[in-house]
């Protein structure tokens, strides 16, 4: 086991204090009222026997709340009456309210959920995280099917520097790492999947790390198109790598763990109609189909989070 893998949380764990003083402003932004888990619908419990209605509460990013309109148009189709309560904040944030019940269902990443519970967890694999996450949530808290959908960090290069240095993997990219400038936020340097990760598993050490702060978003695309930086760190759900024929390198030794999208719930509130409808959502859901539902809300499409949602749901079959 690493030591340094608890850091493995990333970019979408922030300190409980920055999740506290960043809530007020986000909803602020958004127009949302001073608390984001006022107002919230009655639900009936499982122990009813039938969920009238269920909350679907969402992280404070793009993603995330795509996702939730996926849940709660499929719990809709399955007559169950079905609001979202997006910009929750982070992951501290989002799990404090499906334990006191102000949201039901959120979605979640397996790899980081895990290491949110249970910063000891050396699991790396899809299969080996998705064994170990149930028994690690506290009381009242449980998972439904992970999805194949996944989205974690990843380095990515230009199909010009894949040809120039041979790159397929973080193995090849080894052999030229002295070469090689990195592109990807200033925590990259301290991260246990960045350099750190990278001297560990590969024995790769980067000529120098150039940070941005936009998250593998535009600035760090057009360093890597522009070759400033070799090599960037990006989310593998992020429509520029398509857009721009990037290189994804392969990671055979799981140093970005696994992340598949995966609802996280609270038991007293869910019945098994309700657990039926998101796992149909799990078992369609794919990468790719992140990667196009990213595109359609971040894209120059600018759908709604709502909008792009029911079209897949429309698209699937789970929506008539």
């Amino acid at each position: 086991m690493k030591e340094s893998r608890p850091h493995h949380l990333g970019r979408r764990a922030f300190s409980g204090l920055a999740a506290g003083l960043g809530l007020a402003m986000a909803l602020s932004a958004c127009g949302g009222s001073s608390d984001p888990l006022s107002n919230a619908p009655a639900t009936s419990g499982a122990a009813s026997g039938e969920a009238t209605s269920l909350v679907v509460g969402s992280a404070d990013f793009p993603e995330s709340q795509i996702v939730a309109e996926l849940y709660a148009g499929a719990l809709t189709a399955a007559g169950i009456t079905a609001t979202t309560k997006p910009n929750i904040g982070s992951r501290e944030v989002y799990i404090k309210a499906v334990q006191d019940g102000s949201v039901d269902v959120v979605p979640d990443y397996t790899g980081n959920l895990l290491l949110h519970v249970d910063k000891e967890a050396s699991e790396e694999s899809a299969d080996d995280i998705a064994a170990a996450l149930p028994d690690k949530l506290p009381d009242g808290l449980a998972v439904l099917e992970p999805s194949k959908a996944e989205n974690k960090d990843a380095m990515v290069v230009t199909k010009a520097t894949a040809e120039k240095y041979q790159l397929k993997s973080l193995e090849d990219l080894a052999k030229v790492c002295s070469e090689i400038v990195v592109g990807a936020p200033a925590t990259f340097a301290e991260r246990a999947y960045g350099l750190p990760g990278l001297k560990e598993n590969y024995n790769c050490e980067p000529k120098k790390l150039e940070p941005f702060s936009d998250g593998g978003g535009p600035v760090t695309l057009k360093a890597l198109l522009e070759d400033q930086v070799q090599v960037a760190d990006i989310y593998t759900t992020t429509p520029s790598i398509a857009d721009n024929d990037l290189v994804v390198l392969e990671d055979p030794k799981n140093n970005f763990i696994a992340q598949q999208v995966v609802p996280l719930y609270n038991e007293a509130k869910m019945t098994d109609t309700a657990k039926e409808a998101l796992n149909s959502v799990s078992r369609i859901l794919t990468t790719e189909d992140l990667i196009n539902l990213n595109r359609a809300v971040s894209g120059s499409q600018k759908q709604g989070a709502k909008e792009a949602a029911d079209a897949w749901l429309k698209e699937k079959g789970i929506v008539k």
